[in-house]
């Protein structure tokens, strides 16, 4: 059974780590094209959602208020109906709220550094504080551009991993290999 799961195992490990380098090639190769596949992906996911939202709305007792499945379940399908139709302006969009929200949570982060408790590390909160303003401000200032930036940064993020996964994948079939190799051979019986 052990040799099974090992065999197995590194298989696994070795497809996830290629599937990691492809995705993160083509993502590093073909931003923009990612991006729109991302956004129709979760449109698609959104719509699905909002479907059952509905249908849990409509049955016999839904857990919660009928009307908030309904209110959800519309908001979803809206959402996906501009997140597949017109991925570029949904992508935008979404880079653009990221980017208010990090700027509101830099400002929470200088507020926590400046008026909470003299224990707290106030210069690591006033360092991630200027990290989130940063990135919020180049984020609404540019949000195209910060959209393909993010798919870059999965891009990358994506191959590590890749190469991460291939190479335990490696090492684990190297070690079945070498436990086949010295294994005492158990008649069956």
């Amino acid at each position: 059974m052990r040799d099974d799961w090992l065999s197995l195992a590194w298989k696994v490990l070795v497809a996830r780590g290629v599937v990691g380098i492809v995705f993160g090639v083509v993502a590093l190769v073909w931003p923009g094209e990612t991006i729109v596949a991302f956004v129709v992906l979760w449109g698609i996911w959104a719509l699905v959602d909002g479907i059952g939202s509905i249908a849990e709305g409509f049955s016999k007792d839904p857990p919660g208020p009928r009307w908030i499945h309904l209110l959800m379940g519309a908001a979803s399908v809206v959402v996906a109906f501009f997140a597949i139709f017109s991925p570029s302006m949904t992508a935008t969009t979404l880079t653009w709220i990221l980017g208010i929200w990090l700027i509101v949570r830099g400002l929470s982060e200088f507020a926590s550094a400046f008026l909470g408790r003299a224990g707290r590390s106030r210069g690591m909160l006033v360092a991630i504080g200027v990290v989130d303003l940063v990135l919020g401000v180049l984020f609404v200032a540019n949000p195209g551009r910060a959209a393909v930036g993010i798919t870059v940064v999965f891009g990358l993020v994506a191959m590590l991993w890749g190469v991460v996964f291939l190479v335990v994948g490696l090492v684990v079939r190297s070690q079945q290999r070498e436990l086949d190799r010295t294994a005492p051979l158990v008649p069956e019986g």
